[in-house]
Protein backbone atom coordinates (compact mmCIF):
# COMPACT_ATOMS: atom_id res chain seq x y z
CA UNK A 1 0.00 0.00 0.00
CA UNK A 2 2.49 2.28 0.79
CA UNK A 3 4.45 1.37 -1.90
CA UNK A 4 1.64 2.38 -4.64
CA UNK A 5 1.51 5.42 -2.80
CA UNK A 6 4.93 6.35 -3.19
CA UNK A 7 4.48 5.40 -6.43
CA UNK A 8 1.56 7.88 -7.25
CA UNK A 9 3.43 11.03 -5.55
CA UNK A 10 6.08 10.51 -7.85
CA UNK A 11 3.90 10.35 -11.03
CA UNK A 12 3.95 14.55 -11.43
CA UNK A 13 8.05 14.22 -10.90
CA UNK A 14 8.23 11.83 -13.64
CA UNK A 15 5.54 13.67 -15.81
CA UNK A 16 7.85 17.24 -15.77
CA UNK A 17 10.88 15.25 -16.16
CA UNK A 18 9.72 13.46 -19.26
CA UNK A 19 8.11 16.52 -21.00
CA UNK A 20 10.88 19.12 -20.04
CA UNK A 21 13.68 16.61 -19.98
CA UNK A 22 13.83 13.61 -21.62
CA UNK A 23 11.40 14.74 -24.74
CA UNK A 24 13.62 17.67 -25.12
CA UNK A 25 16.57 15.79 -25.14
CA UNK A 26 15.33 13.21 -27.79
CA UNK A 27 14.47 16.27 -30.19
CA UNK A 28 17.79 17.87 -29.58
CA UNK A 29 19.42 14.07 -30.79
CA UNK A 30 16.99 13.91 -33.47
CA UNK A 31 18.32 16.95 -35.26
CA UNK A 32 21.75 16.14 -34.58
CA UNK A 33 21.49 12.93 -36.21
CA UNK A 34 19.86 13.98 -39.63
CA UNK A 35 20.35 15.94 -42.26
CA UNK A 36 18.46 19.05 -42.43
CA UNK A 37 17.45 19.11 -45.86
CA UNK A 38 15.81 15.23 -46.64
CA UNK A 39 15.90 14.32 -42.26
CA UNK A 40 17.46 11.30 -42.97
CA UNK A 41 19.90 9.58 -40.19
CA UNK A 42 23.43 11.26 -41.18
CA UNK A 43 26.74 11.20 -38.76
CA UNK A 44 27.89 14.30 -41.14
CA UNK A 45 26.84 16.63 -38.19
CA UNK A 46 28.94 14.91 -35.76
CA UNK A 47 32.10 14.68 -38.20
CA UNK A 48 32.05 18.81 -38.32
CA UNK A 49 32.62 18.95 -34.69
CA UNK A 50 35.99 18.52 -34.82
CA UNK A 51 36.07 22.27 -36.62
CA UNK A 52 34.97 23.96 -33.22
CA UNK A 53 37.20 21.97 -31.20
CA UNK A 54 39.77 25.22 -31.02
CA UNK A 55 36.25 27.32 -29.66
CA UNK A 56 35.32 24.66 -27.34
CA UNK A 57 39.05 24.61 -26.02
CA UNK A 58 38.77 28.87 -25.68
CA UNK A 59 35.12 28.15 -24.02
CA UNK A 60 36.60 25.88 -21.23
CA UNK A 61 39.65 27.62 -20.87
CA UNK A 62 37.54 30.97 -20.12
CA UNK A 63 35.43 28.83 -17.51
CA UNK A 64 37.84 27.72 -15.75
CA UNK A 65 39.85 30.93 -14.99
CA UNK A 66 36.07 32.20 -13.67
CA UNK A 67 35.57 28.86 -11.98
CA UNK A 68 39.27 29.48 -10.51
CA UNK A 69 38.63 33.04 -9.65
CA UNK A 70 35.19 32.33 -7.92
CA UNK A 71 36.77 30.23 -6.10
CA UNK A 72 39.77 32.47 -4.75
CA UNK A 73 36.93 35.30 -3.96
CA UNK A 74 34.30 33.19 -2.79
CA UNK A 75 35.86 30.78 -0.20
CA UNK A 76 36.90 33.49 2.24
CA UNK A 77 33.19 35.11 2.09
CA UNK A 78 31.82 31.75 2.28
CA UNK A 79 34.10 31.18 5.38
CA UNK A 80 33.50 34.95 6.73
CA UNK A 81 29.67 34.35 6.73
CA UNK A 82 29.59 30.61 8.22
CA UNK A 83 31.45 32.21 11.15
CA UNK A 84 29.02 34.72 12.00
CA UNK A 85 25.76 34.58 14.45
CA UNK A 86 23.07 33.06 13.13
CA UNK A 87 20.96 36.14 12.10
CA UNK A 88 24.14 38.18 10.47
CA UNK A 89 24.44 34.66 8.45
CA UNK A 90 20.82 34.99 7.44
CA UNK A 91 21.32 38.30 6.12
CA UNK A 92 24.45 37.84 4.57
CA UNK A 93 22.95 34.65 2.50
CA UNK A 94 20.27 36.92 1.45
CA UNK A 95 22.82 39.99 0.68
CA UNK A 96 24.54 37.40 -1.57
CA UNK A 97 21.43 35.36 -3.07
CA UNK A 98 19.80 39.26 -4.13
CA UNK A 99 21.60 39.93 -7.40
CA UNK A 100 20.30 36.78 -8.69
CA UNK A 101 16.68 38.04 -7.99
CA UNK A 102 17.53 40.27 -10.90
CA UNK A 103 17.73 39.93 -14.71
CA UNK A 104 20.85 37.91 -16.04
CA UNK A 105 20.90 40.41 -19.04
CA UNK A 106 20.08 43.36 -17.05
CA UNK A 107 23.47 42.27 -14.31
CA UNK A 108 25.58 42.23 -18.36
CA UNK A 109 24.44 45.09 -19.05
CA UNK A 110 25.56 46.93 -15.78
CA UNK A 111 28.82 45.46 -16.39
CA UNK A 112 28.62 47.29 -19.73
CA UNK A 113 27.49 50.94 -18.04
CA UNK A 114 30.28 50.93 -16.17
CA UNK A 115 32.82 49.90 -18.61
CA UNK A 116 32.59 50.86 -22.09
CA UNK A 117 34.81 53.75 -23.01
CA UNK A 118 31.66 56.33 -22.39
CA UNK A 119 30.94 54.55 -19.26
CA UNK A 120 30.85 55.44 -15.26
CA UNK A 121 34.50 53.97 -14.50
CA UNK A 122 35.96 56.07 -17.23
CA UNK A 123 34.11 59.78 -16.33
CA UNK A 124 35.34 59.13 -13.18
CA UNK A 125 38.77 58.64 -13.93
CA UNK A 126 38.45 61.63 -16.59
CA UNK A 127 36.76 63.84 -13.77
CA UNK A 128 40.50 63.05 -11.84
CA UNK A 129 42.44 64.05 -14.92
CA UNK A 130 43.48 60.51 -15.93
CA UNK A 131 42.88 59.52 -19.22
CA UNK A 132 40.12 57.25 -20.12
CA UNK A 133 41.10 53.03 -20.11
CA UNK A 134 39.92 50.74 -22.97
CA UNK A 135 38.20 48.52 -20.33
CA UNK A 136 35.38 46.81 -22.77
CA UNK A 137 35.95 44.56 -25.57
CA UNK A 138 38.83 42.06 -23.91
CA UNK A 139 39.27 38.51 -22.60
CA UNK A 140 39.49 40.23 -19.17
CA UNK A 141 35.67 42.01 -18.91
CA UNK A 142 34.33 38.32 -20.35
CA UNK A 143 35.84 37.07 -17.29
CA UNK A 144 35.01 39.49 -14.42
CA UNK A 145 31.20 39.58 -16.20
CA UNK A 146 31.71 35.77 -16.19
CA UNK A 147 32.94 35.86 -12.28
CA UNK A 148 29.96 38.89 -11.03
CA UNK A 149 27.14 36.83 -12.37
CA UNK A 150 28.26 33.45 -11.25
CA UNK A 151 30.04 34.17 -7.75
CA UNK A 152 26.84 33.28 -6.17
CA UNK A 153 26.83 29.95 -7.17
CA UNK A 154 30.14 28.84 -5.86
CA UNK A 155 29.62 30.92 -2.25
CA UNK A 156 26.04 29.09 -1.18
CA UNK A 157 27.73 25.59 -1.74
CA UNK A 158 31.05 26.91 0.35
CA UNK A 159 29.08 28.43 3.16
CA UNK A 160 26.60 25.08 2.96
CA UNK A 161 29.47 22.85 3.86
CA UNK A 162 31.32 24.94 5.95
CA UNK A 163 28.67 26.18 8.21
CA UNK A 164 28.26 22.11 9.26
CA UNK A 165 32.27 21.62 10.23
CA UNK A 166 32.09 20.94 13.40
CA UNK A 167 34.47 23.25 15.72
CA UNK A 168 35.57 20.60 17.93
CA UNK A 169 37.44 19.10 15.33
CA UNK A 170 39.38 23.12 14.81
CA UNK A 171 39.65 22.88 18.78
CA UNK A 172 40.98 19.92 18.67
CA UNK A 173 43.83 20.61 16.02
CA UNK A 174 44.45 23.68 18.15
CA UNK A 175 45.18 21.37 21.38
CA UNK A 176 47.54 19.01 19.22
CA UNK A 177 49.73 22.36 18.43
CA UNK A 178 48.47 22.99 14.75
CA UNK A 179 48.75 26.92 14.01
CA UNK A 180 45.54 28.51 12.69
CA UNK A 181 47.54 27.62 9.07
CA UNK A 182 47.95 24.54 9.88
CA UNK A 183 44.21 23.88 11.26
CA UNK A 184 42.70 25.38 7.99
CA UNK A 185 45.06 22.97 5.71
CA UNK A 186 44.33 20.26 7.30
CA UNK A 187 41.26 20.48 9.05
CA UNK A 188 39.33 23.43 7.30
CA UNK A 189 40.18 22.57 3.75
CA UNK A 190 39.47 18.96 3.27
CA UNK A 191 36.47 19.42 4.74
CA UNK A 192 35.09 21.65 2.90
CA UNK A 193 36.26 20.02 -0.28
CA UNK A 194 33.18 18.70 -1.27
CA UNK A 195 31.74 22.73 -1.38
CA UNK A 196 34.94 23.28 -3.72
CA UNK A 197 34.22 20.89 -5.98
CA UNK A 198 30.39 21.73 -6.14
CA UNK A 199 31.02 25.38 -6.63
CA UNK A 200 33.55 24.66 -9.18
CA UNK A 201 30.99 22.74 -11.37
CA UNK A 202 28.25 25.18 -10.72
CA UNK A 203 30.44 27.65 -11.73
CA UNK A 204 32.16 26.11 -14.86
CA UNK A 205 29.00 24.16 -16.02
CA UNK A 206 27.06 27.67 -16.83
CA UNK A 207 29.77 29.49 -17.65
CA UNK A 208 31.31 27.53 -20.81
CA UNK A 209 27.45 27.37 -22.19
CA UNK A 210 27.11 31.49 -21.99
CA UNK A 211 26.74 33.56 -24.87
CA UNK A 212 25.32 36.53 -23.62
CA UNK A 213 28.47 38.02 -21.50
CA UNK A 214 30.82 37.51 -24.51
CA UNK A 215 28.85 39.33 -27.21
CA UNK A 216 28.28 42.67 -24.75
CA UNK A 217 32.03 42.56 -23.13
CA UNK A 218 34.11 40.92 -25.57
CA UNK A 219 35.43 42.09 -28.92
CA UNK A 220 34.14 40.92 -32.03
CA UNK A 221 36.99 38.13 -32.20
CA UNK A 222 35.62 36.61 -28.91
CA UNK A 223 33.59 33.12 -29.71
CA UNK A 224 32.51 31.13 -27.08
CA UNK A 225 30.51 27.85 -27.90
CA UNK A 226 26.98 29.43 -26.54
CA UNK A 227 27.52 32.46 -29.55
CA UNK A 228 28.06 29.48 -31.97
CA UNK A 229 25.29 27.47 -31.02
CA UNK A 230 23.01 30.74 -30.57
CA UNK A 231 24.11 32.24 -34.34
CA UNK A 232 23.55 28.77 -35.83
CA UNK A 233 19.83 28.44 -34.18
CA UNK A 234 18.99 32.29 -34.30
CA UNK A 235 20.23 33.30 -37.70
CA UNK A 236 18.74 29.69 -39.46
CA UNK A 237 22.21 28.57 -41.31
CA UNK A 238 22.11 25.12 -39.71
CA UNK A 239 20.41 24.38 -36.77
CA UNK A 240 20.74 20.73 -37.09
CA UNK A 241 24.60 21.40 -36.59
CA UNK A 242 23.64 23.81 -33.72
CA UNK A 243 21.78 20.60 -32.19
CA UNK A 244 24.91 18.80 -32.48
CA UNK A 245 27.00 21.14 -30.82
CA UNK A 246 24.45 21.58 -27.70
CA UNK A 247 24.50 17.58 -27.74
CA UNK A 248 28.20 17.37 -27.09
CA UNK A 249 27.72 20.87 -24.72
CA UNK A 250 25.17 18.22 -22.45
CA UNK A 251 27.77 15.73 -22.77
CA UNK A 252 30.70 17.48 -21.50
CA UNK A 253 28.12 18.84 -18.64
CA UNK A 254 27.13 15.13 -17.75
CA UNK A 255 31.11 14.62 -17.65
CA UNK A 256 31.20 17.18 -15.11
CA UNK A 257 28.75 16.18 -13.19
CA UNK A 258 30.07 12.65 -13.13
CA UNK A 259 33.34 13.88 -12.03
CA UNK A 260 31.74 15.79 -8.82
CA UNK A 261 30.35 12.70 -7.85
CA UNK A 262 33.24 10.82 -8.06
CA UNK A 263 35.02 13.30 -6.28
CA UNK A 264 32.97 13.68 -3.40
CA UNK A 265 31.43 11.05 -1.18
CA UNK A 266 28.41 9.99 -1.12
CA UNK A 267 27.59 11.64 2.40
CA UNK A 268 29.86 14.80 1.38
CA UNK A 269 32.51 14.10 4.15
CA UNK A 270 36.13 14.41 3.49
CA UNK A 271 38.56 12.68 5.65
CA UNK A 272 40.47 14.94 8.03
CA UNK A 273 44.48 14.86 8.00
CA UNK A 274 46.13 15.49 11.27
Amino acid sequence: MKRNKSVLLSVPYILWMVAFTLIPLGVVCYYALTDPNTGEFTWSNIAELGTFLPVFGESIGYSLVSALLCLVLGYPVAYFIAHRKPLTQKLLYMLVMLPMCMSFLLRTLAWVALLQDTGIINDFLEMLGLARLPLIRHPVAVVLGMVYNYLPYMILPLYAIIVKIDNRLIEAAEDLGCTPAQTFVKVVLPLSMPGIVSGITMVFVPAVSTFYISQKLGDTGTFLIGDVIERLFKQGDNANLGAALSLLLMILVFVCTGIMNKLTDSDGEEMVVV
